[in-house]
């Protein structure tokens, strides 16, 4: 049987382009739905409340199941589990595509999260226990970082580009011919690792965190509606809470459980998934809500929002490469402290003066934004997995890959929640005698509303709606910077603390 110093003696490098190559798909999914989703939700008539569980039930399902794909990469083998996830990836893309009702879809893209939460802590267990050199280590899990981040933020892009020549089922047929080659990469590049036998695989626990996930999700989101169902949101708060228990419960019978909390008591490992929550609930919060106000507001086609929000991507990856070979020298607490400043001022910066004002000010609030976040995932990422022994490896990168997805899940769903209150508490009468009831559910409501009503009458209520919902886009965007602002706090705190114990690490 291999071991990870053959592999590493064989190439390590080939086997981190192989990843890298099967992190493309995932990344892109979690992002491509932004742009895509206005021409869908029309075709598929969903409604507002359909549109965050497209894009959450993706994040949402994965979140869920991680920690036990995590545990079983460990038990089974990374290769094995990572071939397994990407043939589901695969074939759930394909029924994805050709999805006809609104429910379909999203069962769909809740089997395209169970692939990816195979994909995900096996990709990244591989990475750990191929590089055995720490500096080549904080290298390659930083490269890791930037390509995941890279490959979310352009997401957009790659929706875009389709949009503008195909119908909205081919941003996952994209995802079969990646699918294909990296299974095949994979089988000739990447040896079958040590499996850790004595290590529990328990699904019940992995279906008793998701359910608790979802029903969490759904008490923020219905409080924050502006027509909240209090009972409708007690339940489902106390259901999450519930399920959390039984979570917890169980976890502490199980002979090997799915996340060891004693993980926790590393300050860098606990460092490096408050940033990767926190860091991601800005990002992909942001985006999301950027990506509509693009399209509904400025009126830019799918392709040309793509391509605005390019500097994301583009700055994203760049920095994930430089933060990687950097860390090391540096030190990783000093790096997330930099990449957290960074992103504060990034995000504060395009809420108070990039955001919609010069498209060059703009675009570089945007690309700041971006080579913050970049750099501040590949330290997240390195601390949680250097900070890991080798036979929890699959644990850390499930740990990791949660806190990745909940921020993204969270970011969304809170930021869109909060644009939506926003836009329907603001939304003016003013300008019309009734205003139809269907304008205040949603921006794409009320551009409908108003094609069945006068001109002079569907014009006023465009402009009443496209000011109460850059209202809400304002006000989503200052919660991501005091995000931002908050996370900075923090890490100067851990930083100052850790350096204090000990003056001669000089924070590494």
């Amino acid at each position: 049987m291999n071991n990870p110093s053959s592999l590493n003696a064989a190439n390590p490098w080939t086997g981190l382009a192989v990843i890298s190559l099967a992190l493309l798909p995932i990344g892109i999914d979690m992002t491509v739905l932004n742009v895509a989703l206005p021409r869908l939700t029309i075709e598929l008539g969903s409604t507002n409340a359909d549109k965050l569980w497209m894009v959450n039930a993706y994040s949402l399902v994965m979140a869920g199941l991680l920690p036990g794909f995590g545990a079983l990469s460990d038990r089974i083998g990374h290769r094995t589990l990572l071939l397994i996830g990407l043939a589901l990836f695969g074939m759930a893309s394909l029924g994805a595509a050709f999805a006809p009702t609104t429910g379909l879809f999203i069962v769909l893209r809740g089997t395209l999260a169970v692939g990816a939460a195979m994909i995900l802590p096996s990709t990244i267990s591989i990475v750990r226990l191929i590089f055995t050199e720490d500096s080549q280590r904080a290298t390659a899990i930083g490269i890791w970082g930037g390509v995941w981040s890279g490959c979310a933020a352009l997401g957009p892009i790659v929706g875009g580009l389709l949009l503008n020549h195909f119908w909205w089922g081919s941003v996952f047929l994209i995802n079969l011919p990646i699918v294909l080659l990296t299974m095949i990469l994979t089988l000739a590049k990447i040896p079958h690792l040590p499996a850790n036998k004595d290590r529990h695989w328990d699904l019940l626990t992995s279906l008793y965190l998701m359910v608790s996930l979802i029903g969490l999700l759904l008490a923020i989101k219905g409080a924050l509606k502006a027509d909240a169902v209090w009972s409708h949101v007690t339940l489902a708060f106390v259901l999450g809470c519930l399920f959390g228990f039984l979570f917890l419960r169980r976890q502490a019978h199980l002979p090997s459980p799915l996340v060891d909390f004693s993980l926790f008591r590393n300050t860098r490992f606990s460092a490096g998934a408050c940033i990767a929550v926190l860091a991601t609930f800005a990002l992909m919060g942001m985006q999301y809500i950027v990506s509509q106000e693009l399209q509904l507001v400025r009126g830019f086609s799918p392709l040309t929002a793509g391509i605005y929000l390019l500097p994301v991507a583009i700055a994203s990856f760049c920095s994930g490469l430089g933060a990687g070979k950097l860390m090391m020298g540096f030190g990783i607490e000093r790096m997330m402290v930099a990449t957290c400043a960074l992103g504060a001022f990034g995000t504060i910066l395009y809420r108070f003066g990039g955001h919609m004002s010069q498209p060059w000010l703009e675009l570089t609030t945007l690309a700041l934004i971006g080579f913050a976040a970049g750099g501040a995932m590949a330290a997240a990422s390195t601390a949680i997995m250097i900070s890991a022994p080798n036979d929890k490896a699959g644990m850390a990168g499930a740990i990791e890959s949660v806190a990745y997805e909940l921020g993204g899940t969270l970011g969304v769903a809170i930021l869109g929640s909060v644009m939506g209150y926003i836009y329907s508490s603001t939304l003016s009468t003013a300008a019309l005698p009734v205003l139809p009831q269907a304008a205040r559910t949603s921006m794409e409501e009320a551009i409908g509303a108003a094609a069945h009503l006068p001109p002079d009458a569907g014009e006023a209520l465009i402009t009443s709606a496209k000011t109460a919902y850059l209202s809400g886009v304002n006000a989503s965007l200052a919660l991501a910077a005091l995000v931002m602002a908050i996370l900075l706090v923090m890490m100067t705190g851990l930083v100052i603390r850790n350096e204090r114990k000990s003056p001669a690490s000089g924070g590494r």
